[in-house]
């Protein structure tokens, strides 16, 4: 039974070589909302571009994002794949857990504090 188990791991490690560039970043504390409007705008460019891109735009979800991009090349490189030749595929962009805070307010009173996160998934592919 075990070398059953063996052949499949290998199996499982050779199809993940073979298969597409991915790489994930989860539970980054900012609203999906507010990172969709930036995924929107680099999905199906350049890697080139996007990076150019990231770096001129003041949003505070453009670092993270510009990171996760540079952990997905970082992926292809050890693939020996062309870092110039890779476009983004897919980035989708999911709603993470939501933290639930209080904050004090007058005569005694509490308001609910939703601490929103996103998990963001990049898939690059070759021009």
């Amino acid at each position: 039974m075990a070398t059953l188990e063996k052949k499949k791991a290998v199996e499982r490690k050779a199809a993940k070589k073979s298969g597409p560039i991915r790489a994930s970043l989860r539970n980054l504390t900012m609203s999906a909302r507010k990172v969709r409007v930036i995924a929107d705008a680099i999905r199906k460019k350049d890697l080139g571009y996007a990076f150019a891109f990231l770096s001129t735009q003041k949003k505070a979800c453009c670092l993270p994002i510009k990171r996760l991009l540079e952990s997905a090349a970082a992926n292809a490189d050890s693939r020996n794949l062309d870092i110039d030749h890779l476009m983004i595929d897919q980035i989708q962009v999911d709603k993470g857990p939501i933290r639930k805070r209080f904050m004090p307010r007058a005569q005694g009173r509490a308001t609910k504090i939703r601490k929103q996160t996103a998990h963001i998934a990049v898939v690059l592919g070759e021009k």
